[in-house]
């Protein structure tokens, strides 16, 4: 099937994009493909919505707004010890004046309304598997290889792949892409760029006694139960009449290999300052996400062959202001006017760097260029050293400091686990705090069993060597979903086993794995989390 416009993921940027090129090019063929089972089911963020880009592309937004959008009101930020939560000034760039809390699979979901409204071709259940290159230029996809046996044979219900091409491919496959990690590669697109960073974000929504609630609450925390030498914190958003989407995000540059995002995140639950939130109320749903932390010095080269890198593919993200949507749908949105302009015509070479420019030229770059140096100061200098960094960033140089921090690569930051200290987690109690195995059933997720993992070890050999006689299995760790788990201990023959099929499409284990020996590849369309209305 062939395409003016192909998009690869059914996000905020991609929906953006989407829209934004049939407004100026209604006649022009839009398809977009999506790897879960519908538009939002793979969605996953604690969001609070700055609407500055929905203005932009569709101004009248409110009088028809996405489910469960609900106006921001009081902003708390707090810096928690074990027993203790002291309230801090909010910074300015997490002032949520004019903000919305939202589900943003409902935002994606309402947007994709629009998108086919507007006449794009939306494919869910199409899982890119891989990219068409043909004399150094991108061509579009193959997605939707189906049926494929754990031998590499053609099962019963095998489906071949469909070859989608376009003139143009965008890349919106979120954080830490499987295609987009290869485009690097090919396209040499992250030289003379920093290293990405990454974070971990492991998400509950509950539904609460309206006595806990009190709609448009933002609540944010910094300090326990982390330690000063890792970087993370909480959200916990009160949306529509009874829902609290409450989450705990971890710096994947932690030094501790016996770390567990997910039991700290457990552990934050049992703080007595946000225990009381959720007192009578029943969790209903669960899920977890890698997050870009790189900013501004870690952007990508956008544009190759054929081809560009939208949204949290590329990284937009703005850390202190914790919020990635408005950035991510304005990339979209710039790259489509680009496209646009490009159509007519049918001569112009595959190669678009006007889209670089434009992202150059828009409030994007002013808006990360100067909080750059926020996130690679807690790395450089802790937890106090970092929040005193920000202040003087925030409050004096106001983001023109004439030098700009370095990251380094999270796979490279763990101790050996002989040299770190060992964590003893609390036993979950089944009403406030909750296993993985618990936790995963109620993201929905599912992966038909027959088929190939899709999570792979480049060299199985080195997992012993690395991962267990140096870091003693971090991945049985930091994996929210109970992939990873270290077998035979007890028999002094340990060995990995990987439960593919407990996969909530994190990434975590393809960026922290110690010798990048993890290789997350795309599974089966429709497998993966089924996320409801509300994450």
């Amino acid at each position: 099937m062939e395409f003016d416009v192909l998009i690869v993921g059914g996000g905020p940027s991609g929906l953006a994009a989407a829209i934004r090129l049939k407004q100026l090019a209604p006649d022009a063929s839009v398809c977009l493909v999506e790897k879960g089972s519908e538009i939002g089911a793979h969605i996953l963020s604690g969001a609070v919505l700055e609407p500055r880009a929905l203005d932009e592309l569709i101004p009248d937004w409110r009088d028809d707004p996405p489910a469960l959008a609900t106006p921001a009101a009081e902003d708390r930020f707090m810096f928690l010890t074990e027993t203790k939560a002291y309230k801090l000034p909010t910074p300015p760039q997490m002032n949520n004046h004019g903000n919305y809390i939202v589900s943003l699979g409902n935002v994606c979901r309402w947007l994709g309304a629009k998108a086919e409204a507007l006449g794009v071709e939306i494919y869910p259940g199409f899982a890119a598997s891989e990219t068409i290159i043909e004399d150094g230029v991108v061509k579009g996809v193959v997605a939707g290889v189906m049926g494929i046996t754990k031998d590499g044979e053609e099962g019963p219900n095998y489906q071949p792949g469909m070859e989608l091409r376009a003139r143009y491919t965008l890349f919106s496959e979120g954080c830490r892409g499987s295609l987009t990690k290869k485009l690097f590669e090919t396209f040499n697109l992250r030289d003379g760029v920093e290293p990405q960073t990454f974070g971990i974000g492991i998400k509950e929504l509950w539904q609460v006694p309206k006595a806990n609630h009190k709609p448009g609450t933002i609540w944010h925390s910094t300090g326990w139960p982390l330690k000063s030498d890792t970087y993370g914190g909480s959200f916990l958003y009160m949306l529509g009449e009874d829902l609290i989407s409450t989450g705990f995000v971890v710096g994947l540059d932690y030094p501790n290999p016996w770390l567990s995002p997910f039991e700290e995140f457990q552990r934050f639950k049992t703080h007595p300052s946000v225990k009381p939130f959720f007192e009578g109320g029943k969790r209903i749903a669960y899920g977890a996400r890698a997050i870009n932390e790189g900013g501004f010095q870690s952007i990508p080269k956008l544009v190759f062959p054929g081809g560009m890198l939208i949204g949290c593919t590329a990284g937009f993200l703005n850390v202190p202001k914790i919020k990635g949507t408005h950035t991510a749908m304005k990339s979209g949105m710039l790259a489509a006017e680009a496209v646009a302009a490009a159509l007519p015509n049918e001569s112009a070479p595959a190669q678009l760097d006007g889209y670089s420019d434009a992202v150059k030229n828009s409030w994007i770059w002013p808006e990360l260029n100067a909080v750059r140096n926020i996130r690679p100061g807690f790395a450089k200098w802790g937890l106090f050293g970092g929040m005193l960094n920000a202040a003087l960033e925030t409050y004096v140089t106001r983001g023109n400091s004439p030098w700009t921090l370095a990251h380094h690569k999270d796979n490279e930051s763990l101790k050996k686990a002989s040299e770190s200290e060992k964590i003893a987690y609390p036993k979950p109690d089944g009403v406030l705090t909750f296993d993985r195995l618990s936790s995963v059933f109620l993201s929905n997720t599912n992966h038909e069993e027959d088929q190939p993992a899709h999570l792979k070890l480049i060299d199985p050999s080195r997992w012993k060597g690395v991962n267990w006689d140096q870091f003693a299995s971090p991945e049985s760790r930091y994996c929210p979903a109970g992939v990873y788990e270290a077998v035979g201990v007890e028999e002094g023959e340990p060995r990995l086993v990987i439960n593919a099929q407990n996969c909530v499409h994190c990434k975590t284990c393809d960026i922290k794995d110690p010798s990048q020996n993890i290789d997350w590849c795309t599974p089966e369309g429709a497998g993966g989390p089924n996320y409801i209305g509300g994450m």
